[in-house]
């Protein structure tokens, strides 16, 4: 592959992936992937890198000359964790037009570095950092036909980027649940309390950086307590962005809602992004089997009424926990008003 061939694919295609960065190295891993490969993947990290698809190293400061900047035209969700994101994601990835782009690893590292971004051990100066985060967005953007646009999937963390990729004038669509919603979401499965033993410490880092003081102690909170955590933390994030947000940029949606009005809402959320979808395209959509199969693992059933189910054996279950979940959340929004405004926004819901 000559330099020249190489540029000319990489600006106008998203054939060339970057899938991830190697900091050490400062080098992008760039692997080729065709419009079905994007389709068919829940998560563009590790789980793409198979046999059979052509990859390659390239120094970061060599792609950026070859291509020099591109536009970030991507349109993205964002959202707390466990609220049907990669749900939303593959049915808006059937509209006509739509690319699906689902929780690329370059956005993850960065959102990490962004906690870095003025700090002296970070890796890059903030002025480098904000110049490759831009960078990064407009590699994210490119898609197979100029009448298709991108539409990144963020993974929960990266939704402190969300004011990078607003300031570029895309629209993004904030995807939520209620506490009382979240917390026996996040307790009723093994993996999503795994999960939320992870990523507890960095939640309430990332929760006491945005508050500029640090009340909490991780070791004191009980597992319902964490859970919470994470709720406010992910929703903070949220709320801040939207104070970066231009009138009408926003479309904030409650998953709940969405379930209970599937048609209507993905007509909704289409129309955000720029995209008619008529009543009954939607209806053909949300009785396909994307609603009936779960949407990061397709080969497993998945159904409104058995995620009902689930949330109802966790409140019995998890009673006392998610008891004191609520009642910590509660008292924080008592104390301070970042945690106020993110409680009275996530219980005031969206579409």
């Amino acid at each position: 592959m000559t330099a020249d061939p190489f540029a000319q694919l990489f600006r106008s295609s998203a054939e060339l992936f970057v899938q991830s960065v190697d900091l050490a190295g400062d080098r992008l891993l760039v692997q080729r992937m065709a419009e079905v490969d994007y389709a068919q993947a829940s998560f563009l990290d590790q789980r793409i890198l198979t046999e059979g698809r052509a990859r390659q190293w390239f120094g970061w400061d060599e792609v950026e000359q070859l291509t020099g900047p591109l536009p970030c035209t991507a349109q993205a969700i964002f959202h707390i964790g466990h609220v049907g994101s990669t749900l939303l994601s593959r049915l808006l990835g059937e509209v006509p037009g739509v690319l699906g782009v689902r929780e690329p690893v370059l956005l993850r590292t960065l959102a990490e570095l962004r906690r870095l971004r003025d700090r002296p051990e970070s890796p890059w100066s903030p002025e480098r950092f904000d110049h490759r985060t831009a960078m990064a967005l407009g590699w994210l953007s490119r898609t197979f036909r100029p009448d298709q646009r991108a539409l990144i999937k963020a993974t929960s963390f990266v939704s402190d980027l969300a004011p990078a990729m607003l300031a570029h004038g895309q629209r993004a669509l904030f995807l939520t649940v209620r506490p009382d919603i979240y917390l026996p979401t996040i307790l009723a499965g093994e993996a999503s309390v795994q999960e939320l033993g992870a990523l507890s410490a960095t939640r309430l880092q990332r929760l006491h950086g945005r508050m500029g003081e640090e009340p909490w102690r991780l070791w004191a909170l009980s597992l319902g307590e964490r859970a919470a955590l994470g709720w406010a933390c992910e929703m903070a994030a949220l709320v801040d962005a939207e104070d970066a947000a231009a009138a009408g940029q926003l479309l904030w949606v409650d998953f709940d809602r969405f379930l209970d009005q599937p048609a209507e809402m993905l007509t909704v959320s289409a129309k955000h992004f720029g995209y008619v979808v008529e009543n009954a395209q939607a209806e053909t959509l949300v009785s396909g089997p994307i609603m009936s199969r779960y949407s990061k693992a397709p080969e497993h059933a998945y159904s409104p009424q058995l995620r009902h189910d689930v949330l109802a054996a966790a409140r019995r279950e998890q009673a006392d926990e998610i008891a004191r979940g609520l009642a910590w959340l509660e008292r924080a929004a008592r104390d301070y008003p970042l945690i106020a405004r993110a409680l009275e926004r996530g219980t005031r819901g969206g579409h």
